[in-house]
C-alpha cells in the first residue's frame, strides 16, 4: 500500500486535478500516468444530459476508430450456409447455428461481439436472458443483424466500438492504448466524441453533454474542457 501511495502521490503532482484541460492536454497526460506494466487502455467517460430511462433519451450506437482500438476482438456469428463460410472467410472466431446456441445456453460465450443474419434471430432470440446482460445481443440499429456479414465482421475487428448509455446518463469506452501516439489517440477521441453528439437524441434538453473525463486503465482521471470539444471536433 505504501508504494501506490507513493506512485498515486507522484502522478497527482504532475497535474492539477481541479483544472479542466483541453482534449489534446488531457490525452498528453492521461497517457504519461500509463504507469503500470502493461499496455493500459485510454478510456473516456461522457456524462451527457439525458435521462436513458425514457425511450427518446437513449443514447447508443457504433462507430469505427480510425486507429483502431488496440483491443483483439473475438466475434461470434450466428449463419448459416455460404453466410457462415462468409463468416469465416472474413476471420470471425466462432461461427455456428444451434450448435453455437447450445454452447451460449451453456454458458461458453467466446466471442466479444455478436453478429446474425436476419434468418437466424428466431433462434438467437431465445438467447437473450444469456446474451442481452452481457450487451451482445445483435441489434440491426448497430448493424449486428446483417446480411452483409464480411462488412461486419471487419468493421468489429478493425476497431469498432459499441456505445450505449448507463443509467446516469454516463456513456464509457475505450479509445486505444497508451503506447498509441498522441495524434492517433486524439484522431479516436475526437471521432467518438462526434459520434455521441451525433447521437443526440429528440428528447435530450439542456446541456447535452455535461461533463468528460480521460484515465487510463490504472491512472487517475483528468478532467476535460467540454467547451473545447467542439473546436477539437
Amino acid at each position: 500500500m505504501a508504494k501506490q501511495g507513493k506512485r498515486l502521490k507522484s502522478v497527482y503532482a504532475g497535474f492539477d486535478r481541479e483544472k479542466s484541460y483541453a482534449l489534446d492536454e488531457a490525452i498528453k497526460i492521461a497517457k504519461a500516468n500509463a504507469k503500470a506494466k502493461f499496455d493500459e487502455t485510454i478510456e473516456i467517460s461522457m456524462n451527457l444530459g439525458i435521462d436513458p430511462r425514457h425511450a427518446d433519451q437513449m443514447v447508443r450506437g457504433v462507430v469505427g476508430l480510425p486507429n483502431g482500438t488496440g483491443k483483439t476482438v473475438r466475434v461470434g456469428v450466428f449463419a448459416r450456409g455460404p453466410k457462415a463460410e462468409e463468416a469465416k472467410a472474413a476471420g470471425a472466431d466462432v461461427v455456428g447455428a444451434d450448435d453455437l446456441a447450445a454452447l451460449v445456453q451453456e454458458g461458453k460465450i467466446e466471442f466479444d461481439r455478436c453478429i446474425a443474419t436476419p434468418d437466424m434471430m428466431g433462434l438467437v432470440g431465445r438467447l437473450g436472458k444469456v446474451l442481452g446482460p452481457r450487451g451482445l445481443m445483435p441489434n440491426p440499429k448497430l448493424g449486428t443483424v446483417t446480411m452483409d456479414v464480411k462488412g461486419a465482421v471487419t468493421a468489429a475487428k478493425a476497431g469498432q466500438v459499441e456505445f450505449r448509455a448507463e443509467k446516469a446518463g454516463i456513456i464509457h469506452a475505450g479509445i486505444g492504448k497508451a503506447s498509441f501516439g498522441e495524434d492517433a489517440l486524439l484522431a479516436n477521441a475526437r471521432t467518438f466524441v462526434e459520434a455521441i453528439q451525433r447521437a443526440k437524441p429528440t428528447g435530450a434538453k439542456g446541456t447535452y453533454v455535461k461533463k468528460v473525463a480521460l484515465s487510463s486503465s490504472m491512472g487517475p482521471g483528468v478532467k476535460v474542457d467540454v467547451t473545447t470539444l467542439a473546436a477539437s471536433a
